[in-house]
């Protein structure tokens, strides 16, 4: 068996707070310098993101052919309209007459 020591609850609380303000005041990770070039653009971004002025992305082209098309879309579901998912089908097409063939054979 072993025998445990026997502390006074002071010295242990006094302990336990010095290893608390001990862990509180070091700093983990490799220190940062704030006036080098890749900190203050890091400041600079997360005040544009801040104020909403931080673009993002590819910038859309006005009047380009996908933007007219896109635009024909939102109208045409503004008008009521539904929009059609995928390749359209064409019933003309060799696969699509065997796989006709197929579905009247199997009735």
């Amino acid at each position: 068996m072993s025998k445990k020591k026997t502390t006074t609850p002071e010295v242990a609380v006094t302990a336990a707070v010095a290893n608390v303000e001990a862990n509180v005041a070091k700093a983990l990770g490799r220190p940062s310098n704030p006036s080098s070039a890749r900190q203050k653009r890091i400041v600079e971004l997360e005040a544009k993101r801040v104020n909403g002025e931080c673009k993002r992305g590819r910038p859309t082209v006005a009047g380009s052919k996908r933007q007219d098309v896109l635009a024909a879309r939102a109208a045409k579901v503004a008008a009521g309209g539904t929009l059609s998912k995928g390749r359209p089908v064409n019933v003309n097409s060799k696969r699509q007459q065997t796989l006709a063939a197929k579905v009247k054979v199997a009735e």
